[in-house]
């Protein structure tokens, strides 16, 4: 009886563990992977600029509208 409860207690512990598993595995770096994203983070960036400019100017022009 001791042996089936040690096992099954055993199956619960390692269920919840966390075991680590080897990362052998060689890790490589695409140089155009990498240039792709910058160049789509710069364009996402300038859009975000303009939009903010485009926000800003319409503000202001609403606000000098409003005020004259």
């Amino acid at each position: 009886m001791k042996n089936l409860a040690s096992s099954v207690r055993k199956k619960l512990i390692e269920k919840y563990t966390v075991q680590d598993k080897p990362n052998n595995l060689p890790k490589r770096t695409d140089i155009n992977i990498l240039l792709n994203r910058v160049k789509l983070n710069q364009k996402n960036e300038s859009r975000k600029k303009i939009y903010f400019s485009a926000a800003a100017s319409a503000g202001l022009f609403l606000f000098g509208l409003i005020i004259f």
